[in-house]
């Protein structure tokens, strides 16, 4: 027996959409004083939707907002572009909310050869945390979260994973705020000072 899930979903958009035809409807009686008598406009119960059915609308949204992220990013300067890398993820208990693969590079940071790291946005904000719980304590007091972490091969070789010897245990920056992450990810990507120097200047 599976367990009854804790959100209920609906078409918002669908329920708009009939509660706008009821509003016309009484908008036509009151000019003509005939009753619509079609059963189209009064039909205003909510249509639930399914948790595939919200993963796949969320999936929709994040990988948009991830493309144009992407095209800001790679806008910015000639010298400085990013490969488009785009996948989704939504939470299985939450499946409204998700996060978008943007991008991945490489970066010669400080005392360290060349990092290769991964960017992402959310449409959440939460705590990273290490382990197996890599989003801690989901917050509503932002809707959006950007955040970048250093990646390796892992052990069994057919996949990446934290790299949690770089940064903050692998996190290389975490922030709600659109522009900061836009200047963070050219900073990982600039070659040089003089392209440091104007990505500090926005």
């Amino acid at each position: 027996m599976q367990p009854t899930p804790k959100f209920k979903y609906y078409d918002a958009t669908a329920l708009k959409r009939a509660q706008g035809r009821q509003s016309l409807a009484h908008t036509e009686f009151l000019r003509t004083g005939k009753l619509e008598t079609r059963g189209d406009w009064k039909r205003t119960d909510k249509r639930y939707m399914s948790y595939p059915e919200v993963a796949e609308q969320t999936g929709r949204k994040l990988e948009k907002a991830g493309t144009l992220t992407h095209e800001r990013i790679n806008g910015f300067h000639r010298a400085i572009r990013f490969p488009k890398l785009i996948f989704h993820r939504t939470l299985a208990s939450m499946p409204h909310l998700g996060y978008c693969h943007v991008t991945v590079s490489k970066t010669r940071l400080a005392k360290q050869e060349d990092v290769q790291w991964s960017f992402y946005m959310a449409n959440f904000y939460a705590e990273i945390g290490d382990g197996e719980r890599f989003f801690e304590a989901i917050s509503p007091k932002f809707s959006r979260m950007y955040f970048a972490v250093a990646t390796c091969p892992a052990k069994s070789g057919d996949r990446l994973e934290i790299n949690r010897t770089v940064g903050d245990d692998g996190v290389l920056f975490h922030t709600h705020d659109a522009k900061l992450a836009m200047k963070s990810v050219l900073m990982l990507g600039a070659r040089n000072e003089e392209l440091r120097k104007v990505i500090r200047a926005i």
